[in-house]
């Protein structure tokens, strides 16, 4: 019989907070929201935590949107690249992000320090609004104009894509509380800083 490995580490999401315009969710005080992507993501965690192995250390990562070269970048590049950059929606939204060499080093300290088990949020502490998110790129790809896209036409344009207008419109305000307050020290806490990188080297 093989034993139970040491640490268990299941992928979770950022998006399982409610939508907040208010005030940051972190692990302990944040308020899980309502909705079909909430309800999947409720489902896994549920489903992750409701066993035990004597010997492994659970741990999900509740990871907010990811920057690197390709994914997400990809589509926001474009935008800007057509002059299509501008804020979507009310541009007030919060985007919580993390650079994805501060998700990889994020698992190496949490297999480093066994003492630590549960729900951590994978976020930058520094999240932006919509409307800063996108005057940064416009800003390191050196292009002023930037239209900004209405909620009506958000949803025009997800409803021929088969796609939700929450991907973009959620506010999503996540604090990493629990890593800051265990020692993880941030590589890119700064969006500027972690586009600028990004950009450079894609």
């Amino acid at each position: 019989m093989r034993e139970s490995p040491s640490l268990w580490i299941n992928s979770s999401t950022a998006t399982i907070y409610r939508h907040a315009e208010d005030k940051p969710m972190t692990e302990e005080h944040g308020v899980i929201g309502s909705g079909f992507s909430v309800d999947v993501a409720k489902a896994w965690e549920r489903s992750f935590f409701n066993f035990r192995l004597p010997k492994t250390r659970q741990i999900a990562l509740r990871i907010a949107i990811v920057l690197g070269d390709g994914g997400v970048m990809t589509p926001y590049r474009n935008l800007v690249k057509f002059g299509l950059g501008g804020h979507q929606g009310s541009g007030n939204q919060k985007f919580s992000w993390i650079h994805i060499e501060d998700l990889f080093n994020i698992v190496l300290f949490l297999r480093k320090n066994q003492e630590l088990s549960g729900v951590f949020n994978c976020s930058s502490p520094h999240p932006v609004t919509n409307r800063e998110l996108m005057a940064h790129l416009r800003k390191l790809m050196n292009i002023r104009i930037g239209l900004p896209c209405p909620t009506p036409m958000l949803e025009m344009g997800a409803f021929f894509m088969g796609t939700e207008t929450e991907l973009i419109l959620k506010s999503r305000w996540v604090i990493p509380e629990r890593l800051e307050k265990a020692g993880y020290a941030f590589k890119f806490r700064h969006l500027d800083e972690a586009l600028e990188q990004i950009l450079m080297n894609s």
